[in-house]
């Protein structure tokens, strides 16, 4: 068994693996190919990988001889690939026309942000890893481009009041937004449209804003689900009320493999205080807000709003340490003894990541997905 590691796309300065990771492959008899420089971005040298018995290998050679590769990003450029393995984060559901290449292909495609989110998947979860870092770097981003203190501050030139900060999405990324931004000093409200957040929202010292008539997401994985519109209404109301007070909001909120939603206005916006800060980490699914732009920070009159979907790369070695250790747990389930691939798709875990194998999309929920967009 060859797996053979890739070197990122320009933006992104993660890698798949670090060495620590890959001293733990070889041990086990798993021949490891590097691409040069993989993972410079992330404080990891080609040295550091041919001490932990990996070879490095050009991207040529991995393409033509490794059995797996391992990407974050999908991006094999000029390069023409079949029959091969590939494990990352690829995000089928927003790139159907990209599965029907790899059908085309013929290759078997794993995508670990289709894991189901239940314990036994925990070890593997590169969505949680990943979430985890984008909150706190996002709580340290907002702190760096806000004008005034965080903390409450008393001087013998007078006193600053603390910081009012707003999360909207109390998944991994905000609950790690909460504690980061209670820990620097800020006075925090967190809306979610899960109840059961509320919990872990007030034992992290926050205020949870309640809405009355929530939809039922017990069963979405951590994400928001679609709400009526009489809810709607009412949220709009309470947020509105809430970032008319705010000097900081941090929105996470997602819905699983659809445009993230709005819930912040232009008109909310405007009624903010000048100087105010907007992180916007659903920006890549189109945002919480109506005018983030991706990878992108604009100022709307006197608010300075920053959309960015991967803050998780902004602390690059323990980020690629963390999804490293996510790939590893997924390996150990993929392999057999011998170090062969065994494709058990009874397995919850293999069925559900398995966009492509064999010609066919395997995952259920890309599967419904591609043939609802027709396709062909």
């Amino acid at each position: 068994m060859i797996i053979g590691i890739l070197k990122e796309p320009l933006f992104e300065s993660r890698v798949s693996m670090l060495a620590g990771e890959v001293a733990a492959l070889t041990k086990t008899g798993v021949t490891v190919w590097v691409e040069p420089e993989a993972g410079l971005k992330a404080f990891c040298i080609d040295e550091d990988y041919t001490k932990s018995g990996a070879l490095m290998k050009s991207r040529a050679d991995i393409f033509d001889g490794a059995d797996v590769l391992l990407s974050i990003h999908y991006n094999t450029g000029p390069v023409s690939v079949t029959d091969k393995t590939f494990i990352g984060v690829y995000q089928p559901l927003y790139h159907l026309d990209q599965v029907e290449d790899w059908l085309k292909q013929n290759l078997t495609v794993f995508s670990l942000d289709l894991l189901p989110r239940t314990t036994r998947a925990q070890a593997m979860d590169v969505l949680s890893s990943q979430a985890n870092i984008a909150g706190y770097k996002a709580s340290l981003l907002a702190a760096s481009l806000y004008p005034r203190y965080i903390p409450m501050m008393m001087t013998a030139a007078g006193s600053c009041p603390p910081a009012k900060v707003l999360i909207l999405g109390a998944g991994v990324a905000g609950l790690q937004a909460v504690a980061t931004c209670r820990r620097l000093g800020a006075v925090v409200e967190v809306f979610d449209t899960r109840a059961a957040a509320k919990e872990e929202v007030l034992s992290l010292g926050a205020k949870f804003i309640e809405v009355e008539g929530i939809a039922d997401a017990s069963k979405a994985g951590g994400y928001a689900v679609e709400q009526s519109d009489e809810f709607k209404a009412r949220q709009k109301q309470k947020i509105a009320e809430s970032i008319k007070k705010a000097d900081i909001v941090i929105t996470t909120a997602q819905i699983f493999g659809k445009k993230a939603p709005v819930l912040v206005t232009e008109e909310m916006i405007g009624a903010m205080k000048a100087g105010s800060v907007i992180i916007d980490l659903a920006a890549a699914t189109g945002g919480n807000t109506e005018v983030t732009e991706n990878n992108a920070t604009i100022v709307c009159g006197n608010v300075t709003v920053v959309g960015d979907s991967n803050l998780q790369a902004k602390a690059p070695s323990d980020a690629s340490k963390l999804y490293g250790k996510n790939v590893l747990n997924f390996l150990k389930l993929l392999l057999d003894k011998e170090n062969a691939i065994q494709l058990n798709f009874d397995d919850d875990i293999i069925s559900s990541t398995c966009i492509s194998n064999d010609g066919k999309i395997i995952s259920p929920i890309v599967n419904k997905n591609f043939s609802h967009a027709n396709i062909t």
